[in-house]
Protein backbone atom coordinates (compact mmCIF):
# COMPACT_ATOMS: atom_id res chain seq x y z
CA UNK A 1 0.00 0.00 0.00
CA UNK A 2 2.82 2.55 0.87
CA UNK A 3 4.52 1.87 -2.57
CA UNK A 4 1.35 2.07 -3.92
CA UNK A 5 0.63 5.85 -2.62
CA UNK A 6 4.91 6.68 -3.34
CA UNK A 7 4.78 5.68 -6.81
CA UNK A 8 1.10 7.49 -7.21
CA UNK A 9 2.89 11.27 -5.79
CA UNK A 10 6.09 10.50 -7.95
CA UNK A 11 3.58 10.56 -11.30
CA UNK A 12 1.90 13.27 -10.11
CA UNK A 13 5.01 15.41 -9.46
CA UNK A 14 6.25 13.99 -12.42
CA UNK A 15 3.01 15.29 -14.32
CA UNK A 16 2.74 18.43 -12.77
CA UNK A 17 6.58 18.96 -14.01
CA UNK A 18 4.91 18.10 -17.44
CA UNK A 19 2.67 20.36 -17.66
CA UNK A 20 4.66 23.16 -16.36
CA UNK A 21 7.37 22.80 -19.08
CA UNK A 22 4.69 23.08 -21.79
CA UNK A 23 3.04 26.16 -20.02
CA UNK A 24 6.41 27.62 -20.54
CA UNK A 25 6.58 26.05 -24.46
CA UNK A 26 3.69 27.40 -24.73
CA UNK A 27 4.62 30.54 -24.01
CA UNK A 28 7.93 30.88 -25.92
CA UNK A 29 5.97 29.44 -28.79
CA UNK A 30 3.40 33.15 -28.51
CA UNK A 31 6.46 35.26 -28.39
CA UNK A 32 8.52 32.99 -31.31
CA UNK A 33 6.30 32.82 -33.86
CA UNK A 34 5.04 29.72 -35.84
CA UNK A 35 8.08 29.86 -38.87
CA UNK A 36 11.11 28.71 -37.77
CA UNK A 37 14.75 27.29 -39.35
CA UNK A 38 15.24 23.93 -40.28
CA UNK A 39 17.27 20.58 -39.93
CA UNK A 40 17.90 20.99 -43.97
CA UNK A 41 17.85 25.18 -43.83
CA UNK A 42 21.84 24.44 -45.03
CA UNK A 43 20.53 22.82 -48.44
CA UNK A 44 17.42 24.54 -49.07
CA UNK A 45 18.86 26.76 -51.65
CA UNK A 46 19.79 26.12 -55.05
CA UNK A 47 23.53 26.06 -54.65
CA UNK A 48 23.89 24.19 -51.54
CA UNK A 49 21.05 21.45 -52.61
CA UNK A 50 23.14 21.03 -55.78
CA UNK A 51 26.28 20.43 -53.40
CA UNK A 52 24.10 17.98 -51.72
CA UNK A 53 23.41 16.66 -54.80
CA UNK A 54 26.98 16.03 -56.00
CA UNK A 55 27.51 14.49 -52.76
CA UNK A 56 25.21 11.63 -53.38
CA UNK A 57 26.98 11.00 -56.75
CA UNK A 58 30.23 11.35 -56.08
CA UNK A 59 30.81 11.28 -52.53
CA UNK A 60 34.81 11.66 -52.34
CA UNK A 61 34.31 14.71 -54.42
CA UNK A 62 30.62 15.86 -52.84
CA UNK A 63 32.51 15.51 -49.59
CA UNK A 64 34.71 18.35 -49.74
CA UNK A 65 31.63 20.20 -51.63
CA UNK A 66 29.51 20.15 -48.63
CA UNK A 67 32.23 20.35 -45.83
CA UNK A 68 31.70 24.06 -44.92
CA UNK A 69 27.65 22.82 -43.97
CA UNK A 70 29.42 19.66 -42.10
CA UNK A 71 31.37 22.30 -40.39
CA UNK A 72 28.26 24.56 -39.58
CA UNK A 73 26.34 22.11 -38.48
CA UNK A 74 29.26 20.39 -36.38
CA UNK A 75 30.77 24.54 -34.66
CA UNK A 76 28.15 26.93 -35.99
CA UNK A 77 24.88 25.58 -35.93
CA UNK A 78 23.13 29.28 -35.54
CA UNK A 79 24.69 30.13 -39.04
CA UNK A 80 21.31 28.13 -41.08
CA UNK A 81 19.85 31.95 -40.63
CA UNK A 82 22.83 33.26 -43.31
CA UNK A 83 21.33 29.97 -45.39
CA UNK A 84 18.03 30.27 -45.83
CA UNK A 85 14.86 31.43 -44.35
CA UNK A 86 12.23 30.74 -41.87
CA UNK A 87 8.99 28.72 -42.73
CA UNK A 88 6.15 27.19 -41.91
CA UNK A 89 6.06 23.40 -42.38
CA UNK A 90 2.43 21.83 -42.15
CA UNK A 91 4.02 18.53 -40.80
CA UNK A 92 5.05 21.21 -37.65
CA UNK A 93 1.28 22.24 -38.10
CA UNK A 94 -0.05 18.89 -37.49
CA UNK A 95 1.76 18.15 -34.39
CA UNK A 96 0.78 21.50 -33.16
CA UNK A 97 -2.93 21.15 -33.44
CA UNK A 98 -2.68 17.82 -32.35
CA UNK A 99 -1.00 18.75 -28.91
CA UNK A 100 -2.97 21.73 -28.72
CA UNK A 101 -6.52 19.27 -28.91
CA UNK A 102 -4.60 17.25 -26.10
CA UNK A 103 -4.42 19.67 -23.79
CA UNK A 104 -7.43 20.80 -24.22
CA UNK A 105 -9.29 17.95 -23.70
CA UNK A 106 -6.93 17.42 -20.56
CA UNK A 107 -7.43 20.69 -18.91
CA UNK A 108 -10.72 21.31 -20.17
CA UNK A 109 -9.43 24.86 -22.01
CA UNK A 110 -11.35 26.55 -24.61
CA UNK A 111 -8.03 28.49 -25.94
CA UNK A 112 -6.15 25.23 -26.53
CA UNK A 113 -8.92 24.48 -28.34
CA UNK A 114 -9.17 27.30 -30.37
CA UNK A 115 -5.12 27.42 -30.97
CA UNK A 116 -5.72 23.94 -32.50
CA UNK A 117 -8.39 25.03 -34.62
CA UNK A 118 -6.56 27.83 -35.51
CA UNK A 119 -3.46 25.42 -37.34
CA UNK A 120 -6.31 23.34 -38.99
CA UNK A 121 -7.51 26.38 -40.67
CA UNK A 122 -3.54 27.57 -41.31
CA UNK A 123 -3.53 23.84 -42.81
CA UNK A 124 -6.23 24.33 -45.12
CA UNK A 125 -4.58 27.26 -47.13
CA UNK A 126 -0.51 25.70 -47.19
CA UNK A 127 -2.39 22.50 -48.73
CA UNK A 128 0.14 21.38 -51.81
CA UNK A 129 -1.27 22.99 -54.89
CA UNK A 130 -2.38 20.93 -58.76
CA UNK A 131 -3.96 18.28 -56.54
CA UNK A 132 -7.63 17.43 -56.49
CA UNK A 133 -7.29 16.16 -53.26
CA UNK A 134 -5.77 17.43 -49.70
CA UNK A 135 -2.22 17.02 -49.08
CA UNK A 136 0.87 18.06 -47.93
CA UNK A 137 4.76 18.14 -47.90
CA UNK A 138 7.72 20.23 -47.66
CA UNK A 139 7.97 24.59 -48.57
CA UNK A 140 11.39 23.55 -49.90
CA UNK A 141 13.29 21.54 -52.92
CA UNK A 142 14.57 18.45 -51.15
CA UNK A 143 17.67 16.76 -52.16
CA UNK A 144 17.51 13.42 -51.35
CA UNK A 145 20.04 9.83 -52.60
CA UNK A 146 17.15 9.33 -55.65
CA UNK A 147 16.81 13.31 -56.78
CA UNK A 148 14.97 16.71 -55.82
CA UNK A 149 11.82 16.23 -54.20
CA UNK A 150 10.09 19.59 -55.66
CA UNK A 151 8.21 22.28 -52.84
CA UNK A 152 4.47 21.62 -52.74
CA UNK A 153 5.05 17.48 -53.52
CA UNK A 154 3.17 15.38 -51.21
CA UNK A 155 4.68 13.58 -48.92
CA UNK A 156 3.28 10.18 -47.51
CA UNK A 157 5.50 10.71 -44.67
CA UNK A 158 3.49 14.23 -43.59
CA UNK A 159 -0.26 13.59 -45.14
CA UNK A 160 -0.88 10.90 -41.90
CA UNK A 161 -0.59 13.35 -39.57
CA UNK A 162 -2.17 16.18 -41.00
CA UNK A 163 -4.93 13.38 -41.19
CA UNK A 164 -5.00 12.79 -37.84
CA UNK A 165 -4.86 16.36 -36.71
CA UNK A 166 -8.34 16.82 -38.24
CA UNK A 167 -9.51 13.75 -36.62
CA UNK A 168 -8.32 14.59 -33.49
CA UNK A 169 -10.01 18.36 -33.59
CA UNK A 170 -13.33 16.29 -35.63
CA UNK A 171 -13.64 13.92 -32.01
CA UNK A 172 -14.19 17.28 -30.19
CA UNK A 173 -16.38 19.45 -31.97
CA UNK A 174 -17.83 17.52 -35.10
CA UNK A 175 -17.45 20.07 -37.53
CA UNK A 176 -18.31 18.96 -40.91
CA UNK A 177 -15.50 20.81 -42.30
CA UNK A 178 -12.71 18.75 -40.76
CA UNK A 179 -14.73 15.68 -41.86
CA UNK A 180 -14.59 16.23 -45.83
CA UNK A 181 -11.16 17.02 -45.81
CA UNK A 182 -10.36 13.75 -43.60
CA UNK A 183 -12.09 12.42 -46.39
CA UNK A 184 -10.51 14.04 -49.47
CA UNK A 185 -6.94 13.14 -47.64
CA UNK A 186 -7.77 9.79 -47.56
CA UNK A 187 -8.26 9.52 -51.21
CA UNK A 188 -5.31 11.44 -52.08
CA UNK A 189 -3.65 8.69 -49.92
CA UNK A 190 -5.40 6.14 -51.78
CA UNK A 191 -5.06 6.81 -55.42
CA UNK A 192 -2.33 9.02 -55.54
CA UNK A 193 0.50 7.03 -54.71
CA UNK A 194 2.05 4.27 -56.54
CA UNK A 195 2.39 0.33 -55.59
CA UNK A 196 5.19 -2.12 -56.51
CA UNK A 197 4.15 -5.66 -55.64
CA UNK A 198 6.90 -7.55 -53.03
CA UNK A 199 5.12 -10.68 -52.43
CA UNK A 200 1.94 -12.46 -52.39
CA UNK A 201 0.13 -10.06 -50.38
CA UNK A 202 3.05 -7.51 -50.21
CA UNK A 203 3.61 -4.27 -51.91
CA UNK A 204 5.85 -1.47 -51.49
CA UNK A 205 4.05 2.27 -51.52
CA UNK A 206 6.05 5.22 -53.48
CA UNK A 207 7.24 7.73 -50.69
CA UNK A 208 6.05 10.39 -53.13
CA UNK A 209 3.12 10.69 -56.05
CA UNK A 210 6.11 9.88 -58.20
CA UNK A 211 6.59 6.35 -59.20
CA UNK A 212 10.92 7.23 -58.94
CA UNK A 213 10.92 8.73 -55.78
CA UNK A 214 11.87 6.66 -52.69
CA UNK A 215 10.24 2.92 -53.08
CA UNK A 216 10.89 0.50 -50.58
CA UNK A 217 10.97 2.99 -47.32
CA UNK A 218 9.82 0.95 -44.63
CA UNK A 219 8.36 4.44 -42.48
CA UNK A 220 6.79 5.21 -45.57
CA UNK A 221 5.19 2.47 -45.82
CA UNK A 222 3.75 2.08 -42.42
CA UNK A 223 2.47 4.99 -42.19
CA UNK A 224 0.55 4.72 -45.58
CA UNK A 225 -0.56 1.69 -43.55
CA UNK A 226 -2.00 3.42 -40.73
CA UNK A 227 -3.85 5.97 -42.63
CA UNK A 228 -5.84 4.02 -44.51
CA UNK A 229 -6.28 1.55 -41.93
CA UNK A 230 -8.10 4.83 -39.80
CA UNK A 231 -10.23 5.90 -42.93
CA UNK A 232 -11.05 2.01 -43.67
CA UNK A 233 -12.90 2.76 -40.33
CA UNK A 234 -13.82 5.95 -40.31
CA UNK A 235 -15.61 5.97 -43.63
CA UNK A 236 -16.60 2.08 -43.39
CA UNK A 237 -15.01 1.11 -46.86
CA UNK A 238 -13.43 -1.59 -47.48
CA UNK A 239 -11.11 -0.35 -50.25
CA UNK A 240 -9.04 1.84 -47.54
CA UNK A 241 -8.12 -1.45 -46.00
CA UNK A 242 -7.34 -3.64 -49.09
CA UNK A 243 -4.86 -1.25 -49.97
CA UNK A 244 -3.31 -0.93 -45.81
CA UNK A 245 -2.75 -4.49 -45.73
CA UNK A 246 -1.02 -4.61 -49.19
CA UNK A 247 1.72 -2.03 -47.63
CA UNK A 248 0.99 -3.59 -43.78
CA UNK A 249 2.42 -6.87 -44.81
CA UNK A 250 5.35 -5.09 -46.64
CA UNK A 251 6.20 -4.00 -43.21
CA UNK A 252 6.10 -7.00 -41.68
CA UNK A 253 7.92 -8.83 -44.14
CA UNK A 254 10.51 -6.27 -43.96
CA UNK A 255 11.17 -6.87 -40.44
CA UNK A 256 15.02 -8.31 -39.90
CA UNK A 257 15.30 -11.60 -37.79
CA UNK A 258 16.31 -9.84 -34.89
CA UNK A 259 13.85 -7.46 -34.96
CA UNK A 260 15.13 -4.19 -36.44
CA UNK A 261 13.96 -2.66 -39.74
CA UNK A 262 16.45 -1.30 -42.12
CA UNK A 263 15.10 2.03 -43.52
CA UNK A 264 14.44 0.72 -47.01
CA UNK A 265 15.18 -2.21 -48.47
CA UNK A 266 16.54 -0.94 -51.39
CA UNK A 267 19.90 -2.29 -51.10
CA UNK A 268 21.56 0.96 -50.46
CA UNK A 269 19.67 2.45 -47.15
CA UNK A 270 20.50 -0.42 -44.63
CA UNK A 271 20.85 1.43 -41.59
CA UNK A 272 18.94 1.38 -38.40
CA UNK A 273 18.31 4.70 -36.58
CA UNK A 274 16.37 6.01 -33.40
CA UNK A 275 13.61 7.72 -34.70
CA UNK A 276 12.59 5.78 -37.85
CA UNK A 277 12.51 2.78 -35.82
CA UNK A 278 9.92 4.62 -33.73
CA UNK A 279 7.98 5.80 -36.60
CA UNK A 280 7.28 2.09 -37.81
CA UNK A 281 6.57 0.21 -34.54
CA UNK A 282 3.92 3.46 -33.75
CA UNK A 283 2.30 2.71 -37.24
CA UNK A 284 2.06 -0.62 -36.31
CA UNK A 285 0.71 0.19 -32.49
CA UNK A 286 -1.81 2.22 -33.93
CA UNK A 287 -3.07 -0.89 -36.53
CA UNK A 288 -2.70 -3.08 -33.88
CA UNK A 289 -5.22 -1.33 -31.48
CA UNK A 290 -7.71 -0.44 -34.44
CA UNK A 291 -7.37 -4.24 -36.23
CA UNK A 292 -5.86 -6.77 -32.81
CA UNK A 293 -3.76 -8.39 -35.98
CA UNK A 294 -1.73 -11.11 -33.72
CA UNK A 295 1.28 -10.82 -36.13
CA UNK A 296 0.90 -6.47 -35.62
CA UNK A 297 1.67 -7.38 -32.02
CA UNK A 298 4.28 -10.10 -32.24
CA UNK A 299 6.30 -7.90 -34.71
CA UNK A 300 6.16 -4.90 -32.00
CA UNK A 301 7.16 -7.36 -29.35
CA UNK A 302 10.21 -8.20 -31.15
CA UNK A 303 10.73 -4.91 -32.39
CA UNK A 304 10.43 -3.77 -28.51
CA UNK A 305 13.44 -6.04 -27.45
CA UNK A 306 15.41 -5.01 -30.12
CA UNK A 307 14.78 -1.22 -29.75
CA UNK A 308 15.26 -1.02 -26.15
CA UNK A 309 18.76 -3.35 -26.75
CA UNK A 310 20.46 -1.43 -29.32
CA UNK A 311 19.00 2.04 -29.35
CA UNK A 312 19.37 3.38 -25.95
CA UNK A 313 22.83 4.01 -24.51
CA UNK A 314 24.54 2.99 -20.97
CA UNK A 315 22.76 5.66 -19.82
CA UNK A 316 19.66 4.68 -20.98
CA UNK A 317 19.28 7.54 -23.31
CA UNK A 318 18.28 7.54 -26.90
CA UNK A 319 21.17 6.48 -29.58
CA UNK A 320 20.49 8.15 -33.13
CA UNK A 321 21.70 4.92 -34.59
CA UNK A 322 22.02 1.10 -33.78
CA UNK A 323 25.60 1.70 -35.72
CA UNK A 324 26.12 4.86 -37.46
CA UNK A 325 26.47 4.67 -41.11
CA UNK A 326 29.09 7.34 -41.47
CA UNK A 327 30.38 9.59 -39.13
CA UNK A 328 28.14 11.61 -37.09
CA UNK A 329 28.64 15.16 -35.63
CA UNK A 330 26.42 14.89 -32.79
CA UNK A 331 25.30 12.25 -29.89
CA UNK A 332 22.55 13.16 -29.60
CA UNK A 333 18.67 14.06 -31.27
CA UNK A 334 15.98 15.83 -30.03
CA UNK A 335 13.94 14.21 -32.88
CA UNK A 336 15.03 10.76 -31.13
CA UNK A 337 13.39 11.95 -27.44
CA UNK A 338 10.58 13.11 -28.96
CA UNK A 339 9.41 9.85 -30.85
CA UNK A 340 10.72 7.86 -27.79
CA UNK A 341 7.96 9.29 -25.40
CA UNK A 342 5.24 9.02 -28.59
CA UNK A 343 6.05 5.46 -28.92
CA UNK A 344 6.34 5.23 -25.08
CA UNK A 345 2.90 6.52 -24.57
CA UNK A 346 0.91 4.08 -27.20
CA UNK A 347 3.12 1.01 -25.48
CA UNK A 348 3.14 1.69 -21.96
CA UNK A 349 2.36 -0.98 -20.11
CA UNK A 350 3.93 -3.51 -22.36
CA UNK A 351 7.73 -3.87 -21.73
CA UNK A 352 8.78 -2.70 -17.88
CA UNK A 353 12.33 -2.04 -19.40
CA UNK A 354 10.85 0.47 -22.01
CA UNK A 355 8.34 2.15 -19.16
CA UNK A 356 12.02 2.94 -17.07
CA UNK A 357 13.60 4.45 -19.93
CA UNK A 358 10.41 6.48 -21.29
CA UNK A 359 10.24 7.93 -18.16
CA UNK A 360 14.13 8.30 -18.18
CA UNK A 361 13.58 10.22 -21.45
CA UNK A 362 11.17 12.67 -20.41
CA UNK A 363 13.11 13.91 -16.58
CA UNK A 364 16.07 14.26 -19.11
CA UNK A 365 14.03 16.18 -21.56
CA UNK A 366 12.86 18.74 -18.67
CA UNK A 367 15.50 18.54 -16.65
CA UNK A 368 18.95 19.55 -19.29
CA UNK A 369 16.63 19.74 -22.60
CA UNK A 370 14.45 22.95 -22.19
CA UNK A 371 15.85 26.21 -22.43
CA UNK A 372 15.33 29.16 -19.92
CA UNK A 373 12.89 30.72 -22.58
CA UNK A 374 11.41 27.70 -22.71
CA UNK A 375 12.55 25.73 -26.02
CA UNK A 376 14.11 22.84 -26.45
CA UNK A 377 17.58 22.23 -27.57
CA UNK A 378 17.44 20.81 -31.17
CA UNK A 379 21.00 18.52 -30.63
CA UNK A 380 24.13 17.90 -28.52
CA UNK A 381 26.79 18.29 -30.28
CA UNK A 382 30.25 16.80 -29.86
CA UNK A 383 31.06 20.02 -28.71
CA UNK A 384 28.40 22.13 -26.94
CA UNK A 385 24.59 22.12 -28.36
CA UNK A 386 22.68 23.26 -31.29
CA UNK A 387 20.24 25.30 -29.47
CA UNK A 388 18.46 26.88 -32.98
CA UNK A 389 14.59 25.96 -32.60
CA UNK A 390 13.67 24.05 -35.17
CA UNK A 391 9.57 23.36 -35.17
CA UNK A 392 10.00 20.44 -37.66
CA UNK A 393 13.03 19.17 -36.09
CA UNK A 394 11.55 18.71 -33.44
CA UNK A 395 10.03 21.25 -31.32
CA UNK A 396 6.72 20.72 -32.27
CA UNK A 397 6.90 16.89 -32.53
CA UNK A 398 8.21 16.98 -28.53
CA UNK A 399 5.68 19.37 -27.89
CA UNK A 400 2.91 17.02 -29.02
CA UNK A 401 4.49 14.02 -27.43
CA UNK A 402 4.70 15.31 -23.98
CA UNK A 403 0.87 16.62 -24.29
CA UNK A 404 -0.42 13.08 -25.00
CA UNK A 405 1.95 12.14 -22.51
CA UNK A 406 0.04 14.07 -20.22
CA UNK A 407 -3.56 13.41 -21.61
CA UNK A 408 -2.92 9.68 -20.96
CA UNK A 409 -1.41 10.01 -17.45
CA UNK A 410 -5.59 10.39 -17.00
CA UNK A 411 -3.99 13.09 -13.66
CA UNK A 412 -6.30 16.31 -13.18
CA UNK A 413 -3.74 19.45 -13.85
CA UNK A 414 -2.54 21.35 -11.03
CA UNK A 415 -2.74 24.69 -13.13
CA UNK A 416 -6.50 26.44 -13.49
CA UNK A 417 -8.86 26.42 -15.99
CA UNK A 418 -8.82 29.36 -17.84
CA UNK A 419 -10.99 30.85 -20.35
Amino acid sequence: MATAVLETAVRTDAMIAVSSALDRFIAWLDRYGETSWDFQTFYAGDFWRNAKALYYRKPLLGTAAVAPVIFCEAFVPSARRLFWKRQRFPIADAHFAMGFAFLSQHLNHEAHYRRAVHFLEVLQQTRCPGYENYCWGYPFNWEGIGGTIREGTPLITTVPYVYEAFRDVYGMDNDPRWFEIMRSTAEHGLHDYKEFPTSARAASSSYTPKAENAVGVVNANAYRAFLLTQASIDFSDDCYRKAADRNLYFVLESQNQDGSWHYANDGKRHFIDHFHTCFVMKALAKIEELTGNAEITRAIDRGVEYYVANLFDEEGLPKPFSRPPRLIIYRRELYDYAECINLGVLLRGRSEKLDRLVDGVVNQILTIWQRPDGSFRSRKLLLGWDNVPMHRWAQAQLFRSLSQFLLRSGLAAESPRKA
